[in-house]
């Protein structure tokens, strides 16, 4: 099992912290160590907790040339500096006077001169103290250094102590970084190669594929991050924006893949843009995408604290090192992050992802990048259901694929094929090892490989790095790892970099729990941009499941059922021993090369079809375009006649749009009229119910006195017959 942050104590934990950050050997290699790698403030003040947890409290006088003020000045910063308990990154600098220093003739001098000044503020602060802050402070600088250090603690202990005898550590081209490591698909730990053959560019050729390599990364690592935009141009990966707990960032940084040195880019602004006077307002963003076209850097959409109500285009331009906002055409998309941007010749397909309201988005733009306008499509059959954080990759210019992605309450692992010609979506069948669902992973392709790495399902990061034959669907794992390693994370980047004239990818950051900075690369084999093995499972008769796949009149299910005339490849990872893997190969290549030529057969046959076909339509066009000269003549001589009277023409049509606008202003009155007569019935309807029920009424209340006379003279009666005589109404 993988170890956590937490699994090893102090004062182990400090000793590694140490020899990663490049103590241990003298003190003037030591500090040159540690300023590479870390800002200036850092490391001196990463010097002093070294030295105050290794040697104690600083007992050098005071450096001469201060004055009875500059010392004060010392006592009260050493008496506050150890007095706080915390070590955030103090500006140690800011309280020197540089005339106090003058008499300090070298730059040597001057930076022992700091050194010592940083070691002095710490005061009494106890050893134990000094080790905590030590590894907080480089964690904080670079949440992965432990991943990356030996797991042989001992070791790194025995260097420590004895860091003050006369042996000099061994330091390879002026870096003391441990050996290169490789993440093992056993274990998913970082462990020390033994072989020495898992080096990289400026120690050796890389010989060991299919593995994650963390390569001896020198200078200031960029701050930890998911949700960024990478691309690379020219041997360099250019990270951009991205989102770091909960905060969006704009930093532009770029590592060179060939001495794998950060550096920081120092980007301005112009001052206009196309579209306004105004300055442009280059906002941090997450969820965009990096696009590189010539000269320039492209950000595309991104989730922004502030959002607009369309998709922004950023350009960065590489030779200038300004950012511009780009002006478009067209009826630009909503504003939206997670989404995926594919390059496809000279125009940008979009799909897909979450707008500002949290609404998922399945719609399609396209963007041509030579005249900046927007179009969007309604392709045929069934598009992939919304969804954000998903990959896209583009095969043979003309199929775009969309695999995976997420919703507000599930992940997915379907893959839909989009052809870019006949706009029509498809899902066809996938073969092979299926990855699990996932989001926020990411792909790159090679060749017609689609290599995708990391996602996860908000339970769990996806530990396999898988890749996708576009050509014939077959999907296969090329290697795993274990436990919450930067390659298992959401939101990391993945790009596609060459060393020695060989691919290699490249990850970047991401988020499993914590957020991460690291660099992991990988060098994909010959059985990985190349089918190993041939798998006895039938296909159908065509020779491209994709092309099968975006076929309307096709049945997909029934493509895979069985049949004899053709057998698809897998591409597995095979990790036997080379000899095997020698008569393997010679075998599959001779399966490959029959079934090649076969195909090559057929598409000969097509394509001698597609010539017959073609002088028809060559001599079908020459009749036509006969027919059409021949009606042109016809049309010209009409002209000419008409000609004469298109005065008379004009005039009568102007009176006839005059009676038209006549009688629109009359059937405007009518419909006018109507609707004050219908209005009128409706009241009348009203009052005749009214009418309808008063009438009720007055009978109800007829009927009721009669009935009342009735029993009045009833009474009258009954009272005569018992001998007293009724009353007159008067006498009542």
């Amino acid at each position: 099992m993988a170890r956590t942050n937490t699994g090893l104590a102090y004062p182990d934990r400090f000793y590694a912290a140490a020899s990663y950050a490049g103590f241990g050997g003298s003190p003037n290699s030591a500090n040159k160590d540690v300023a590479s790698k870390f800002s200036n403030e850092v490391a001196l003040i990463l010097y002093a907790l070294y030295q105050q947890a290794t040697v104690g409290p600083c007992n050098v006088p005071k450096p001469s040339p201060w004055s009875p003020v500059e010392q004060g000045k010392w006592k009260r910063s050493a008496s506050s500096f150890a007095a706080s308990g915390s070590v955030s990154i103090y500006l140690l600098k800011n309280n020197i006077d540089d005339n106090n220093v003058s008499s300090l003739r070298s730059e040597r001098d001057l930076d022992a001169f700091y050194h010592l000044y940083s070691w002095q503020q710490l005061g009494n602060m106890v050893s134990a103290e000094a080790m905590r802050l030590f590894v907080k402070i480089l964690e904080e600088e670079d949440p992965g250094w432990y991943s990356r250090t030996s797991n042989s603690v001992e070791s790194v202990r025995d260097v420590q102590m004895n860091h003050n005898s006369n042996g000099e550590p061994i330091i390879e081209n002026g870096n003391s970084f441990a050996e290169t490591k490789t993440i093992s698909a056993e274990n998913g730990s970082l462990m020390e190669a033994q072989d020495k053959d898992i080096v990289l560019e400026g120690l050796g050729p890389v010989v060991v594929y299919d593995q994650w390599v963390s390569p001896p990364i020198k200078g200031q690592r960029p701050k930890a991050r998911y949700e960024h935009g990478a691309a690379v141009v020219q041997d360099k990966m250019y990270i951009y924006g991205g989102n770091h707990n909960g905060r969006y960032l704009s930093d532009l940084n770029v590592l060179d893949l060939r001495s794998w040195t950060w550096s920081k880019v120092e980007a301005s602004i112009e001052s206009k843009s196309e579209e306004s006077p105004s300055p442009v307002n280059i906002a941090p963003c997450a969820g965009h995408s990096l696009i590189p076209w010539e000269n320039k850097l492209l950000s595309i959409a991104g989730h922004t604290k502030d959002p607009s109500e369309t998709i922004q285009i950023k350009a960065f331009d590489l030779q200038t090192g300004t950012w511009s906002i780009l002006k478009t055409y067209g009826k630009a998309p909503v504003s939206r992050g997670g989404q995926s941007v594919t390059l496809v010749g000279s125009t940008l397909v979009i799909f897909g992802g979450q707008d500002a309201k949290r609404t998922l988005l399945n719609d399609l733009h396209i963007l041509d990048l030579e005249t900046m306008t927007w179009d969007d499509f309604d392709a045929v059959g069934v598009p992939p259901s919304p969804r954000s954080d998903h990959a896209a990759a583009v095969h043979a210019e003309r199929y775009l694929l969309i695999f995976g992605g997420g919703s507000h309450a599930t992940c997915f692992n379907d893959l839909h094929v989009l052809d870019l010609q006949a706009m029509e979506w498809s899902r066809p069948t996938q073969q092979g090892e299926i990855p699990s669902p996932r989001a926020g992973h990411a792909g790159v392709t090679v060749g017609e490989n689609w290599f995708i790495v990391g996602g996860g399902d908000n339970k769990s990061g996806a530990s396999e790095t898988v890749v996708l034959n576009m050509s014939t669907l077959v999907w296969s794992v090329v290697t795993s790892v274990e436990g919450r390693v930067p390659l298992a994370s959401e939101g990391l980047s993945l790009v596609v970099g060459s060393i020695s004239g060989e691919d290699i990818l490249v990850s970047f950051g991401g988020y499993n729990g914590r957020y991460n900075n690291e660099v992991n690369v990988l060098k994909p084999s010959h059985k990985s941009t190349l089918q190993s093995k041939i798998m006895e499972a039938p296909v159908p008769d065509s020779v491209s499941a994709v092309q099968n796949a975006t076929n309307p009149t096709r049945d997909l299910e029934s493509d895979f059922e069985v049949g004899q005339e053709g057998k698809i490849r897998e591409i597995v990872m095979d990790n036997t021993d080379s000899e095997h893997m020698k008569s393997k190969g010679e075998e599959t290549s001779e399966l490959i090369i029959a079934t090649l030529k076969a195909e090559k057969e057929e598409l000969e046959s097509s394509l001698n079809k597609e010539k017959l076909q073609s002088l028809q339509l060559k001599e079908e066009l020459t009749q036509a375009e006969t027919r059409n000269t021949d009606l042109y003549k016809v049309v010209f001589d009409v002209f000419d006649g008409w000609s004469c009277s298109s005065f008379t023409v004009s005039f009568e049509l102007q009176s006839i749009r005059g009676q038209l606008a006549a009688e629109q202003s009359r059937c405007f009155k009518l419909e006018v009229d109507v609707a004050e007569l219908r209005q009128k019935l409706q009241t009348m309807e009203t009052l005749q119910k009214e009418l309808e029920l008063l009438q009720r009424q007055k009978a109800a209340s007829e009927q009721a006195s009669l009935n009342a006379k009735q029993r009045q003279g009833s009474g009258g009666v009954w009272g005569w017959l018992a001998g007293s005589p009724p009353q007159n109404a008067d006498d009542a």
